[in-house]
């Protein structure tokens, strides 16, 4: 029951960030049908940038939470300005392509952020600080830190703002009416390219702040470390109905139960043949079951709705 219990917690945690990631591949796809492949890597540049940042100031001279906020921000203007900079120059002239060109694109956008990280911050992994209290919590013979608590607390706060800003602010009603008909919402004085920018900041902000939580979780970064997130979170959003936010938070969710949940239990089910390193497998049985059984999704795709 302990190992059950501290499954289903790993699983919550881990589902957060894929949640997180999620809804960022699935806002792209509902306001312009591009699966953003290169999405795991923006991801990957939150990390980075916040690693240098905190790395620049130095751990100690500030007070860990705000510190990390400070790290935060930065990462998040930067993926910011990054991914609208990637819709400008690589997505946009190609909108009205072929589906088959923005996708490639994407892929090699995705290999071209991989490279420049390297270059930049050299291979290898990077000792991400701990800036947040040591502190655990026992609940029911389950032990949660205190950075997966700040983590699920965090992402709860995020999607319900990002709900409040898709269904109540005027923001929100431009997304879902450039969703519905981009020409028709341009008649009605919706300005589509703006729209659609500012759809890819926001999700990078999303990115920005899961690569934070990955970093601080794990406590290590590298230039690779967004593309097995990134993939996952792209499964979520399919599993859940891409162009579907709560589907995509759904997805998120009840893929890292899926995963944490096989990781505990995959050991005694095969007696001892696989173990729990062979976690990354369940993501993608996961994939292949929903496109051939599901292909919509488990809640489908909210054409009306999507955002």
């Amino acid at each position: 029951m302990d190992i059950f219990l501290q499954q289903i917690i790993n699983g919550l945690v881990l589902g957060s960030i894929y949640a997180l990631v999620a809804l960022g591949y699935t806002m792209v796809y509902g306001i312009i049908n591009l699966i953003n492949f290169a999405h795991g890597e923006v991801l990957m540049v939150g990390a980075m940038v916040s690693w240098t940042v905190i790395t620049l100031i130095g751990p100690g001279t500030l007070p860990g939470v705000l510190l990390l906020l400070i790290a935060l921000a930065v990462a998040m203007g930067v993926c910011m300005v990054l991914n609208v900079a990637i819709e400008r120059l690589a997505y946009r002239p190609l909108r009205d392509a072929p589906r088959l060109a923005p996708l490639i694109t994407a892929m090699g956008v995705s290999l071209l952020l991989q490279t420049l990280a390297m270059i930049l911050w050299k291979p290898g992994y990077k000792p991400y600080p701990t800036l947040l209290p040591n502190q655990v919590f026992h609940v029911g013979g389950a032990v949660i830190t205190f950075t997966q608590v700040a983590i699920l607390g965090v992402t709860a706060l995020t999607l319900a703002g990002l709900m409040l800003l898709i269904h109540r602010s005027r923001l929100g009603r431009a997304m879902r009416a450039t969703a519905e008909n981009p020409r028709v919402a341009a008649l009605m004085g919706v300005r589509p390219d703006t729209v659609i920018a500012a759809t890819f900041a926001i999700g990078a902000a999303l990115a920005a702040l899961a690569g934070v939580m990955v970093a601080s979780n794990y406590g290590s970064v590298q230039h690779a470390m967004g593309f097995l997130p990134g993939l996952k979170a792209f499964t979520a959003a399919v599993f859940g109905g891409i162009g579907n936010l709560p589907g995509a938070m759904v997805g998120g969710l009840l893929l890292g139960l899926i995963e944490s949940l096989g990781a505990g239990y995959i050991g005694p089910l095969t007696g001892g043949v696989l173990g729990s390193h062979y976690q990354d497998i369940f993501a993608f049985i996961v994939l292949i079951l929903v496109l051939t059984l599901r292909p919509q999704g488990l809640l489908g795709e909210r054409v009306a709705d999507r955002a």
